[in-house]
């Protein structure tokens, strides 16, 4: 029972999982600290807030609504959010298509039947193998395989 947790726990994927959550938690209060300390004061400035942005109230019938946290906590998940998509998320997806293996076409995926004995043939075929007839390759699966149109 406690074999199968360790290796559990010492799968690559699982520390790396473990790694991220604790990287992220740390990028996430620096984000909060740098809205808390001017993201937010720019915005009690700009909308003539005394003091501390975060620390604004709303009373009705005197119950207190503490507006100014959740609008601190939004600006602080949206800092995150952008920072986290244009320089993570882009990047990887530019290297990923950088890297990635184009797929090699299968020219004998496609197929269609043969005139004269009506088999299945691949669309590039010039010969049915079948009933040996000579067919005309269809020109739209020549140039998908980038295969030369064949001449007469």
């Amino acid at each position: 029972m406690l074999n199968g947790f360790k290796d559990f726990i010492l799968r690559g994927n699982v520390i790396s999982m473990a790694i991220g959550l604790a990287v992220g938690a740390a990028f996430t209060a620096v984000v909060t600290g740098f809205s808390n300390a001017f993201i937010t004061p720019l915005i009690g400035l700009a909308t003539r807030g005394t003091g501390d942005f975060s620390k604004s109230v709303y009373t009705v019938d005197g119950v207190k609504f503490p507006y100014g946290l959740f609008v601190s906590a939004a600006i602080a998940f949206l800092i995150t959010a952008a920072v986290l998509y244009f320089c993570v998320v882009v990047p990887m997806a530019k290297v990923q298509d950088r890297f990635a293996k184009q797929e090699a076409v299968d020219i004998k995926a496609a197929l269609r039947d043969c005139p004269r004995c009506f088999s299945e043939i691949p669309a590039v075929a010039s010969r049915c193998g079948h009933c040996t007839s000579e067919v005309e390759p269809d020109p739209e699966a020549l140039s998908l395989a980038k295969l030369p149109a064949q001449q007469h």
